[in-house]
């Protein structure tokens, strides 16, 4: 049973949903996702850990953002709600911007962190065409009032791959659900941050002593697989794993893919 909870942070209040009771797990998504995207590492890990699900700021049920963040301040959001819940360290499951941060965390506060397990993520800087598409998209979502049914095959295209696309309705669905409920005003701040505005991270990550495993999907139209052997080259002893299949939200288009290798990277990384 998942408890809900409004944890105050650096960048709002929060929505940080918990369950079960042991060693900690945060989960933090994919920009434009909240935290029903880890549904099933929440019932995998529930009953064995302390999960502690995140609606990252202006997303979900979180306080709506009135301005933009670095992804320090995303950092420093992640050990304020660990000391709201006094978990002195955590291991880290990040999508996307969740991955992106997963890393700056374990970076910056590397006596907070267990093991980090980053998804679809990468620790480059925007691309020119990632930052016109994602302009032009913010523009026409303004116009329209939200990210509704014009607009969807972007979004879609961006976060799921033709496997899903062709073999997982109930993915797709979810996916429209959650972008249709997005509060536009709020996410175009979050997508400013996270796209465009994005640091080059990886002399940051190259700091990093705490394992890390990356994990690629092998349709991610978002952050093909050569950022993601960037990213992974970037971190001192880091793992990078490919899931066939699986395009920008892992999590959950292969969520048994997923939970299998969190476990066994957790088996081998007993911190």
């Amino acid at each position: 049973m998942l408890a809900d909870h409004e944890v105050p942070t650096t960048l709002g209040r929060l929505r940080v949903r918990t369950r079960g009771d042991g060693p900690a797990i945060v989960m933090w998504p994919s920009l434009l996702m909240d935290g029903e995207l880890w549904s099933a590492q929440i019932e995998h890990f529930g009953d064995r850990f302390t999960v502690l699900v995140i609606d990252p700021p202006g997303h979900g049920a979180s306080e709506a953002l009135t301005r933009g963040f670095t992804f320090t301040e995303c950092a420093t959001v992640v050990r304020e709600v660990l000391d709201h819940f006094d978990v002195d360290r955590a291991h880290l499951l990040g999508n996307s911007w969740g991955g992106m941060i997963g890393g700056t965390f374990a970076a910056l506060h590397p006596d907070r962190v267990g093991v980090s397990v980053l998804m679809n993520a990468t620790a480059s800087p925007a691309g020119r065409y990632q930052r016109l598409e994602y302009g032009a998209l913010l523009r026409v979502a303004k116009l329209l009032g939200g990210l509704r049914k014009p607009l969807m095959p972007s979004v879609l295209k961006a976060f799921l791959g033709p496997t899903t696309m062709a073999s997982r309705p109930a993915v797709v669905q979810q996916v429209s659900d959650t972008v249709g409920r997005a509060d536009i005003a709020s996410v175009a701040w979050a997508v400013r941050s996270v796209v465009p505005q994005r640091p080059d991270q990886r002399d940051l990550f190259s700091r990093i002593r705490t394992p890390v495993l990356v994990v690629a999907g092998a349709e991610d139209a978002t952050f093909r697989l050569p950022e993601s052997q960037a990213m992974a080259a970037a971190v001192p002893g880091a793992e990078l794993v490919v899931i066939d299949g699986a395009a920008h939200l892992a999590a959950l288009e292969a969520p048994a893919e997923v939970n299998a290798l969190v476990d066994q990277f957790l088996a081998v990384n007993p911190v």
